[in-house]
């Protein structure tokens, strides 16, 4: 049988806050994210590697509190005195150095929302010691930020993660895959996502549903083989 045109159809993804699982893993930056009062200065770092749910927690605490949404890159230095919300800023991580911009923006974005008495939550995948940042002042704002982590996943995560992600696509699995899943994978958040987007491009392309036997196939394949 020839093999089956499959297309990239968009992912759903749900960032209510029904659809956030609390584990051990993140039960703490939870907790902190809801405690807005005990940030110092008002600002706060939430720490996490890619796809352990920092951007759908930080969109929750966001619509929580009237916060607007942004990334540093967004910033502009003449919308900074019009800001009067707490605001949630995105992609806060740098391989190299941000521009001289940038960092101007985001250095007066600081001081006006602690000026103002206005809370910001920053995401990260690295704390803000390992940012690479030239303006000195800047630097030590961040720094001085309180930071929370979501940690490693736990049993009871992962799973939840992976349904997440099998919803956001539309896609029924059975428990026992799940559990299978669980079990035999590396333990991490990328590799949840991994697992999720090439069960669905294979389930697409052979026109099958995702099963037990079909995760084996994939997880045996691993990751440089799986496109």
């Amino acid at each position: 049988m020839a093999e089956q045109l499959t297309f990239d159809l968009p992912v759903r993804e749900s960032r209510k806050r029904g659809d956030f699982f609390v584990s051990d893993a993140n039960a703490l930056a939870v907790a902190k994210l809801e405690a807005v009062e005990t940030w110092p200065n008002g600002k706060l770092v939430l720490v996490g590697p890619e796809g352990s749910g920092k951007t759908h927690l930080g969109h929750v605490w966001a619509e929580a509190n009237d916060a607007l949404p942004g990334t540093v890159g967004g910033l502009l230095a003449s919308d900074i005195p019009q800001i009067n919300t707490p605001v949630l800023l995105e992609t806060m991580d740098h391989n190299g150095p941000m521009d001289a911009a940038e960092e101007e923006a985001l250095f007066h974005f600081h001081n006006h929302m602690v000026s103002h008495g206005l809370p910001f939550l920053m995401l990260a995948r690295r704390p803000p010691a390992q940012w690479n940042i030239a303006l000195p002042d800047l630097k030590s704002r961040m720094e001085a930020a309180d930071i929370v982590r979501i940690e490693p996943p736990d049993d009871a995560l992962l799973a939840a993660v992976l349904l997440k992600q099998f919803a956001d696509r539309q896609i029924e699995v059975a428990p026992s895959v799940i559990n299978f899943l669980v079990t035999h994978m590396n333990r991490s958040f990328a590799e949840a996502e991994r697992l999720v987007e090439e069960l669905d491009r294979t389930a697409l392309a052979e026109a099958r549903a995702v099963t037990r036997a079909l995760a084996q196939r994939v997880l045996d394949k691993g990751p440089q083989d799986a496109r």
